[in-house]
């Protein structure tokens, strides 16, 4: 029962009502679902998965044979003079033609191994980062959905307010041509006014702002958006404890992971550049096969014609013996990076475990702050009914009336913007410990939709 009255006092508090938005409207999830389709952000998430599968099959190549063919065909003028008594002239040209079939199959390089096996963190890395990315679109829609919803419920309470103001305006008017009320009233009422009229002018520049963002995701702006038909009770996280939630944003967050991988590879980089010093063994191949022909012009007239086939097979060992330290560089190159990836899995640790931190506290809060922000709201609005009253019998002024009203507004949307910052929160304490998917947006879609 606690529930349900909690419930109803949060939807009279936020002023949402059972009345469907207009057909061209979209809820979250048709926004949502868009912006899978359009997003440049997580478009270029999936690109970049898709070109990094190809690093394994690249690194394969690097233990598999190679096969290769070489041509050439080519015609050769050679003409010599031989000065002698009698002289003797060498004239010639003649055609030759080749070409060389060649294969190798590495036996032992211990490089390409290390190579494979970094490929294969790595693709498992694309996988982390896509995810990563598709959980990054869902709380950038859901913040900019209900950025652009709390601009718009920010535009209706002032015109409810502005409307309000101007009846007490007129009646304070009215009052002072009769002569019951001072010129004091009037004023207060007119300069509350004139606030409002100002402020609905920056509501709806703000909106304009928030609906660009969500163009910015989608591609274009939004027709109109679904309003929340009502709202649900916040439920504290479970479990309830922070520790659980932590512990498990250090391990599965997909910043952490990627940023595992960051240094696994570079592990395996110090192995991979200290093989340089290791020798390498091929198993090689070659067929060669060369034809030439022509005829020589001297004092004795000659023809000739060649044709020679030469095959090779064997291995072939490399010892490097001294590149110049270049080994050596690389691998004090490669000792420094590993570092830099140890510093930054600590850093993405970290950042997890605030994201874990900051996001449980703003759930547990908001639940408190909603329950709180409901009663003040009760409050305020009686209140404001008995400043109403105590003006009709003289022991208010209209200013106190104005303030109370303002007092009920602005609670109005104190609620609006902690029920959304809960949601928010929610959704990042997900995606703090990894586990933000679709199914969640879908969710919310139906909680709010009633």
């Amino acid at each position: 029962m606690k529930r349900r009255t909690l419930a109803c006092a949060l939807s009279v508090a936020l002023g949402f009502t059972a009345v469907p938005g207009s057909a061209r409207s979209e809820d979250l999830l048709q926004i949502y679902r868009e912006a899978l389709a359009s997003d440049p952000t997580l478009a270029a998430a999936r690109a970049n998965f898709v070109a990094t599968q190809e690093l394994l099959p690249q690194a394969r190549a690097g233990l598999l044979p190679v096969f290769s063919l070489l041509g050439n065909a080519n015609v050769q003028n050679y003409s010599n003079r031989v000065h002698t008594d009698p002289g003797v002239t060498v004239t010639q040209q003649f055609p030759l033609y080749s070409y060389t079939a060649s294969a190798s199959q590495p036996l032992y390089r211990m490089q390409n191994w290390i190579s494979v096996d970094q490929a294969k963190v790595q693709v498992g890395q694309a996988d982390y980062t896509l995810a990563s990315a598709q959980q990054d679109l869902i709380v950038r829609v859901a913040q900019a959905y209900f950025d652009a919803l709390l601009a718009q419920f920010t535009i209706d309470l002032i015109e409810s307010q502005k409307a309000a103001v101007s009846e007490n305006l007129a009646l304070a008017k009215r009052n002072f041509e009769v002569g019951v009320a001072t010129i004091t009233d009037t004023n207060d009422a007119q300069a509350k006014y004139d606030q409002i009229v100002a402020q609905e002018i920056s509501a709806q520049n703000d909106l304009a702002n928030r609906m660009a963002a969500l163009r910015a995701i989608i591609g274009r702006t939004p027709n109109a958006l679904v309003r929340v038909d009502r709202t649900y009770e916040p439920q504290l996280p479970k479990p309830t404890a922070i520790e659980p939630w932590v512990a498990k944003a250090i391990s599965e967050n997909y910043q952490v992971r990627i940023a595992q991988s960051n240094f696994d590879v570079a592990s395996l980089e110090i192995d991979r550049q200290r093989a340089g010093h290791y020798p390498t063994l091929d198993l090689v191949a070659s067929f060669n096969q060369t034809y030439s022909g022509g005829a020589a012009t001297t004092n004795i007239a000659g023809n000739f014609n060649q044709d020679s086939r030469l095959g090779v097979i064997g291995v072939q060992l490399n010892v490097p013996l001294y590149q110049g330290g270049l080994v050596n560089s690389r691998v004090r190159q490669a000792i420094a990076n590993l570092e830099t990836s140890r510093q930054n899995l600590e850093s993405a640790r970290r950042a997890a475990e605030l994201l874990a931190q900051t996001s449980f506290a703003g759930v547990t809060s908001g639940v408190a702050q909603l329950k709180a922000l409901a009663q003040a709201l009760k409050s305020a609005q009686v209140s404001y009914d008995s400043n109403k009253l105590g003006l009709e019998v003289g022991v208010r002024t209209n200013l106190d009336v104005l303030n109370q009203q303002q007092q009920v507004f602005q609670t109005r949307f104190n609620i609006a913007q902690a029920y959304y910052n809960y949601i928010i929160n929610a959704l990042r304490l997900k995606q703090s410990v990894g586990t933000l998917s679709d199914q969640d947006v879908e969710q919310i879609n139906r909680d709010l939709a009633g």
